[in-house]
């Protein structure tokens, strides 16, 4: 098949934690095409979906990990699968994209699908699940926010559209400020604040659970460094071997069937103790870590879905 790759820059990635490039790694061993670009050559051009970019072929060599052939433009329909691959924030600029991508279907098949991702950002989502998430408050409004916190005491809050953990704060009881990060916040942005009561168990680790085609295919725990309570590996979370509870499988089964009638083939969950926080659907990762622990093979999974699809 003739492969599309919408990602961020590929020289700077960690190709022994990046999960696009194990994504294209595996595709190139089946004997796939592939065409990679950045989402800033993305473009609609009189009726055409077009991306500016470059073949591409990668090997595991650190410092040496892929090789571009001439740039060149594409018509993007003459492609069979286009990835949606590039990190958040979920900004205009992202959300752009999927409506572009959205052209291309059902010709081209879009991984995930773009219309939903637009509607199903990560932390949006797990709203559908009211009863598996912890008690959670979206709002902008910092009255509403204060009778949140003075309801469960110690809280966490973030942007709605932030991810990596970037923004990421605990509030406990006795914390007094919380009026000074909503004045940071909504100085530099229109969009709400995301809050919900803080789970403890988070010190035990914040379990990535890899979902291909709603089906849960392995976990991995994060662990917070010491002293921090955000277990995002960006920021020094320590992956760990982990098995999937009974609880966590419930979860997968709640939401499998829902990811997959909306054609969200890759997709990571996160789970604290016993409960779903968010739904990660843009660009989820994972991958080679769980690859590692479990000694499986998660990208051939994903990539025998695709290709199911495209037969």
């Amino acid at each position: 098949m003739k492969i599309a790759i919408q990602m961020d820059p590929i020289g700077p990635i960690d190709i022994n934690a990046d999960s696009t490039f194990r994504i294209a790694e595996e595709a190139q061993a089946r004997g796939h095409e592939l065409f990679y670009y950045t989402p800033e050559h993305l473009a609609y051009q009189e009726g055409r979906v077009t991306a500016r970019g470059w073949p591409l072929e990668v090997q595991r060599v650190e410092g040496d990990h892929f090789r571009l052939g001439a740039q060149a433009e594409v018509d993007l329909s003459d492609y069979d699968v286009v990835w949606l691959r590039q990190d958040p924030p979920f900004d205009m600029f992202y959300i752009t994209t999927t409506h572009l991508l959205q052209r291309l279907t059902p010709k081209t098949l879009v991984v995930n699908d773009p219309f939903w991702v637009r509607n199903y950002p990560e932390k949006l989502l797990v709203l559908d699940f009211p009863d598996l998430t912890p008690p959670t408050t979206i709002a902008r409004d910092l009255d509403t926010i204060r009778a949140f916190k003075d309801k469960h005491g110690d809280i966490i809050l973030k942007p709605l559209y932030g991810n990596g953990g970037a923004g990421v704060f605990r509030l406990t009881q006795s914390d007094r400020n919380l009026s000074s990060l909503h004045e940071l916040f909504t100085g530099f942005s229109r969009e709400p604040l995301i809050v919900q009561k803080f789970l403890p168990d988070v010190s035990n680790g914040d379990k990535r659970v890899i979902l291909v085609d709603g089906e849960a295919v392995g976990a991995i725990n994060r662990v917070p460094a010491e002293g921090e309570t955000r277990s995002n590996m960006h920021v020094g979370g320590r992956p760990e071997k982990i098995a999937l509870s009974a609880r966590d499988r419930e979860i997968c089964a709640r939401i499998g069937p829902l990811l997959r009638e909306k054609g969200q083939v890759f997709v990571g969950i996160d789970v604290i103790g016993d409960y779903l926080t968010e739904i990660n659907v843009t660009s989820p990762t994972g991958i080679q870590e769980l690859e590692r622990f479990d000694g499986i093979n998660v990208a051939a999974k994903i990539w025998e879905a695709i290709e199911a699809k495209r037969a």
